[in-house]
């Protein structure tokens, strides 16, 4: 059987995100991977007991996921609201799901304190991006699961091409 997926649930269109809205990834490898059954959805924000709608959070000082989980850094709402056990948390439960999924990759939205990879926001809520990568990120690649953002669909191809 071909590797599954997990993948952002916003990514997938379902209104999970901080705003309430989904942001779904239009592309024939995302629906030939649905119509596979190999996609699964998570949203690890959620996950760790989030409301959604939500106000904005990102990872303070310019840091980064492996940052928050070595108790380095915070993840910061824009209301100064603290919620980096809620964001480690949901991190810890989406791996979980996806090894008890059977997901070799997780493909993530970019931008995310949680699901980012090729990059987050630094923290300043001034739409400031940084090379980085978020806490659900952080968790999958310690646990030797890999990440791709959801910029990388033609690299995730080649690579699930590997694990055929």
């Amino acid at each position: 059987m071909p590797p599954k997926i997990l993948i952002s649930a916003c990514l997938l269109g379902r209104p999970v995100r901080y705003d309430g809205k989904g942001k779904p990834l239009h592309d024939p490898l995302i629906e030939r991977w649905k119509a596979e059954g190999r996609l699964v959805g998570y949203c690890p924000e959620q996950a760790g007991g989030l409301p959604t709608p939500r106000p904005p959070a990102e990872i303070e000082g310019g840091m980064n996921g492996e940052d928050v989980l070595a108790g380095r850094a915070r993840v910061l709402e824009v209301t100064g609201g603290d919620v980096t056990e809620e964001f480690i948390q949901g991190g810890k439960k989406a791996v979980a799901f996806a090894r008890e999924q059977g997901c070799a990759v997780a493909l993530l939205i970019d931008g995310s304190p949680s699901c980012g990879s090729g990059f987050i926001y630094d923290g300043s809520f001034s739409s400031t991006r940084h090379p980085g990568f978020g806490v659900t990120a952080a968790l999958m690649r310690r646990a030797g699961i890999e990440v791709f953002s959801d910029r990388e669909l033609g690299r995730l191809e080649a690579r699930l091409a590997d694990l055929a």
